[in-house]
């Protein structure tokens, strides 16, 4: 025959082979390959999922449970007998289970699945398997399948899981997303997305199938193009049939909406499988929890879950071991395919055999130590190389190198821009506000809760609490307080301990109108309820004994039910919301800003102080916390301190509502324990006061604080020496310091934390302030010829005063009017300050901390700077000790571990202090007095009087104004009675 007739023949025949082909293909999707599924047996059905076990007739050595993807079915597992990661496993002797979440559209319920009924059922399949086979469980997941495991494990803490292996998943979204796009632009635009529509429908599957396909274009249409030049050769495609009609149509499945809300929301717009505080159930869980192994594959060409997302574990698991697999593969290459039969299965099996002491680490797999990453897998022709015989182009890796380097140089002005476009409303509604404003407390949490019913408002003692269920209860509250007759203005005593239900109670009492008068559990709730005026109690049954002995008042319990005594008060909870009428006068919500809100207390003793905060008061703080911190939705506010403790009230609660973001309520502040709540619940912005976080910045490293996401340390009254040093262990957080101002809206911010000590600027939004001359003596404004007072000139120690606008409720008490004009209003906030050269305020002390010496009148706050900033110095406290009818400067500090007190380190201090403001004596003592809050205790140390000399912890000034052990003879001088001041 010819050649040209052979050839002819040839070119028909494969023509025809083509032809027949694709009418096959196109009648039933593929060619039919004969080829089974591997055996199993479905050994439960569950509402959510089946459990399958494979090769129930030869089980037997080490467990390990597959989880697939949501949009994907159990059979990526099981795709063909030559791409089944089960038979592999089986055959080298590894026990293999999978769990079957099913086909969604097809399962009754299944649309409605959300992300926790997903993990719960992977929980529950781990116990069945465990109750089955008596061996724990290695726990493996392929993509959003690998996400599952983490929670899983972490929901667990571990607990009958041998160890964690995910192919692909991602802990850290943080990092980018495909493609090199940044998270941020991600989880912008999720916020502007209303719950309602994100979660209201379904994602189909074979939107979910085109969706990767668009993520990895190039490999696609290679795939597509070599299928069709190999159509008449139907033996060669017959091996990769199964596959190819897997990941092209059979393999995909509906992504239920609930659960894709979920996901966006936790995982992409606020990354909690890094930062911790996802929910599961009602129960907040973080990575950090997994104390089990954890094996990872990362495919270095990933497009979808590129290697710094996916070695995000790292840092999210911190007391977990990390092991690392590198392998030169794609997201689907990971688990599917020759080279994942050929590597990532048998590495698998050879990892379980391992960890049960049968041979050794598989050689792909490496220990991963501190930040560094294990050893990346050889790429054909380098990473260049591999990239051009996969994309068979060069544009698209360039394409998406010169976008992520675009991105990376806008990325700062973008999230400045952001923050800025976030707090501009924020503050233009703080500028909007009048005395006859409606403002309040309940009016915020309203809006939040018509926003974002379905998210976790606050967080405590291990549950979430959601919006809508918040506002359920406290509607309820309000109802039983009409129901005892409350009404609006009426000043209502709250007598609990931080607990949800003190939260409901002071919420609900805003929502009516009402003032919540917050007495102290530690305090003198009797003194605090005369003070406060109220002629009603509400307790919690902890301390309802207490307030059932208060005098000329009515008593009430609310909450914990069945957990406490009742005691003889009235019980609030045994009151019929749904019974409960509501008059005609309620309307929820009426505060106005002017209206008096709170009640707060501070001091104790002939000390005692009940500072009045209207609702625009706390709008100031709420709205500047919300501000200066950037808080969103993203972050989780811890409180530490009690609900009834100022700091709370407004910077913790206050910048949570204003800002959108969750709260966590912590029962009491333990170190040991704050690194733990602060992963589970997912903190990235923790409250302090004074020296709160003291015993954190000193205790003994934690596991938990590497690679930890919080990102401001909130509070006020801060010493420097103390900031240094938590900016320095816990970095990259850094302190954000406040200044607000018991009498007067002034609210001053460190906003740069350039200047550790520096309470920086006033707040835009809050009142103008000024610093003036004072005369201490006096108690009175300096005055200059015109009669009007002398503004202070930088480095001069003076009055803060703050602009006051038309009365409030008669909460500014000290407000004197033609000061610097004729007409206008300023309020004596009663704190010295003195403000630098570039117009930065520092605090020099308040008006009772004031120490009267024979020459003059001291501020203790240069005192307890210069000797904060001896590095060996861990608490400062600076108070007068009384001598005849004046008094004397004393110090007392206490040390770190790391030093002792030198003479010369002391009177080299105090060369940056004035001469006539430097302490008489200064002593070394074991501990300094705190309060539960943090606050300095100087009573105590007042009452010890000057030391005896020659303990060789105690240095006196001397004439030449050095510093020396205290001898005898100083010691007579020093308590030498001298003549009183003159007044002036």
């Amino acid at each position: 025959m010819p050649a040209v007739a052979r050839t002819l023949l040839r070119l028909g025949s494969r023509l025809g082979s083509t032809a027949q082909n694709a009418l096959e293909v196109a009648r039933f999707g593929g060619f039919d390959t004969d080829e089974d599924a591997s055996p199993c047996e479905v050994v439960t059905e569950q509402r959510v999922y089946r459990l399958r076990h494979y090769f129930p007739g030869s089980a037997g050595g080490p467990v390990v449970l597959l989880v697939p993807p949501l949009m994907i079915t159990a059979e990526v597992y099981d795709i063909s007998s030559r791409v089944s990661a089960v038979r592999v496993l089986r055959d080298l002797g590894v026990d293999p289970w999978v769990v079957d979440f099913g086909a969604p559209e097809r399962e009754p319920g299944g649309l409605e699945r959300t992300v926790s009924d997903h993990v719960l059922a992977v929980s529950d399949a781990v116990d069945r398997i465990r109750e089955a086979t008596g061996r724990d469980v290695h726990l493996a997941g392929y993509s959003q399948g690998g996400m599952f495991v983490y929670q899983a494990a972490a929901y667990r803490r571990s607990e009958g899981i041998e160890s964690v292996v995910t192919f692909g998943s991602p802990a850290d979204t943080s990092v980018g997303l495909p493609f090199g796009l940044p998270s941020r632009l991600a989880a912008e635009g999720v916020e502007r997305i209303p719950d309602a529509l994100l979660g209201g429908f379904a994602v189909p599957g074979w939107v979910t199938r085109l969706g990767f396909q668009v993520l990895s274009p190039v490999k696609s249409v290679r795939s597509r193009v070599d299928f069709i030049l190999q159509l008449h050769d139907r033996e060669r495609l017959a091996p990769r049939e199964r596959q190819r009609r897997f990941l092209e149509r059979e393999g995909w499945v509906s992504w239920p909406g609930p659960a894709l809300a979920e996901f966006i929301r936790q995982f992409i717009q606020h990354n909690r499988m890094l930062t911790g505080g996802f929910v599961i159930g009602d129960r907040p869980v973080t990575l950090a929890d997994i104390t089990c192994p954890v094996l990872t594959f990362v495919g270095e060409v990933d497009e979808i879950a590129g290697p710094p997302m996916v070695r995000g574990i790292r840092r999210a698991a911190p007391r977990a071991q990390v092991y690392e697999a590198s392998l030169p593969a794609g997201h689907f290459g990971l688990v599917v395919g020759s080279l994942a039969i050929a590597r990532t299965w048998p590495a698998v099996a050879a990892w379980a055999k391992w960890r049960a002491g049968d041979g050794e680490l598989p050689g792909i797999v490496a220990p991963v130590t501190g930040d560094e990453e294990a050893a990346t897998a050889e790429l054909p022709g380098g990473p260049a190389g591999y990239g051009l015989q996969l994309a068979m182009g060069v544009g698209a890796g360039a394409a998406r190198s010169a976008f992520r380097t675009a991105a990376r140089a806008v990325h700062g002005t973008r999230e400045l821009t952001g923050q800025a476009a976030q707090n501009l409303p924020r503050l233009a509604r703080l500028e909007r506000i009048q005395p006859d404003t409606r403002m309040s407390m309940g009016l915020l949490l309203d809006e939040q809760a018509r926003r974002r019913p379905d998210e976790v408002f606050f967080l405590y003692h291990g549950r979430g609490h959601t919006h809508d269920a918040a506002k359920r209860r406290i509607d309820a509250v309000v109802r039983g307080l009409v129901h005892i007759g409350v009404r609006r203005g009426d000043a209502v005593g709250v007598l609990m301990g931080t607990r949800p239900t003190a939260l409901a109670l002071v919420a609900a009492l805003s929502r009516l109108g009402a003032v919540a008068v917050l007495l102290r559990p530690d305090g003198d709730p009797d003194a605090e309820a005369r003070l406060g005026r109220v002629t009603r109690v509400i307790a919690d049954p902890e301390h309802a004994a207490r307030a059932a002995k208060l005098e000329g008042v009515d008593g009430y319990v609310l909450g914990g039910v069945g957990r406490a005594e009742r005691g003889p008060l009235t019980d609030m909870e045994a009151i019929d919301p749904d019974r409960v009428e509501l008059p005609g006068w309620y309307r929820p919500n009426p505060g106005r800003a002017g209206d008096l809100a709170f009640v707060v207390f501070t001091g104790e003793g002939d000390l005692l102080r009940a500072s009045r905060i209207t609702n625009r008061r706390w709008a100031l703080s709420a709205f500047g916390t919300a501000s200066s911190a950037a808080l969103s939705s993203s972050d989780t506010v811890y409180s530490i301190t009690p609900l009834q403790h100022p700091s709370a009230l407004l910077m913790s609660l206050g910048g949570a509502v204003a800002g959108g973001a969750r709260l966590a309520l912590a029962g009491g502040y333990d170190p040991a324990t704050f690194w733990d709540e602060a992963r589970r619940y997912g903190v990235t912005v923790a409250s302090y006061t004074w020296l709160l976080l003291r015993d954190l910045a000193e205790a003994p490293p934690d596991p938990a604080e590497r690679h930890h996401a919080v990102r401001l340390f909130i509070g006020s009254g801060m010493p420097r020496g103390l900031w240094r040093r938590v900016e320095d262990r816990f970095a990259p957080a850094r302190v954000l310091e406040f200044y607000a101002s018991t009498e007067g809206e002034s609210v001053l911010v460190n906003l740069s934390g350039k200047k550790p000590g520096s309470l920086g600027r006033p707040l835009p939004g809050s009142a103008e302030v000024r610093l003036a001359r004072y005369d201490l003596e006096s108690g009175r404004l300096e005055e200059g010829p015109d009669g009007f007072a002398v503004e202070c000139e930088p480095g001069e120690i003076g009055m803060l005063l703050a602009r006051s606008r038309p009365p409030a409720g008669g909460a500014e008490t000290r407000c004197v009017r033609g000061v610097f004009h004729p007409d206008d209003a300023w309020t004596i906030t009663g704190d010295l300050f003195r403000r630098d050269a570039d117009g930065d305020f520092w605090m020099a002390g308040r008006e009772t901390e004031l120490i009267r010496t024979a020459e003059r009148i001291v501020p203790p706050g240069p005192i307890r700077d210069a000797l904060g900033d001896l590095p060996y110095i861990d608490t400062v406290a600076v108070y007068g000790l009384p001598v005849g009818e004046t008094e004397i400067v004393a110090a007392a500090v206490s040390l770190r571990d790391v030093g002792e007190l030198r003479p010369l380190d002391l009177s080299e201090a105090m060369l940056r202090v004035e001469p006539e403001l430097r302490p008489a004596i200064v002593r070394v003592v074991d501990e300094v007095p705190l309060t539960a809050g943090g606050r300095l205790r100087t009573a105590s140390l007042r009452d010890e009087g000057v030391p005896p000399a020659g303990d060789g912890r105690t240095y006196h000034r001397t004439r030449a104004g050095a510093y020396r052990p205290l001898t005898d003879a100083a010691r007579r001088r020093l308590l030498a009675a001298p003549a009183g001041r003159q007044a002036r």
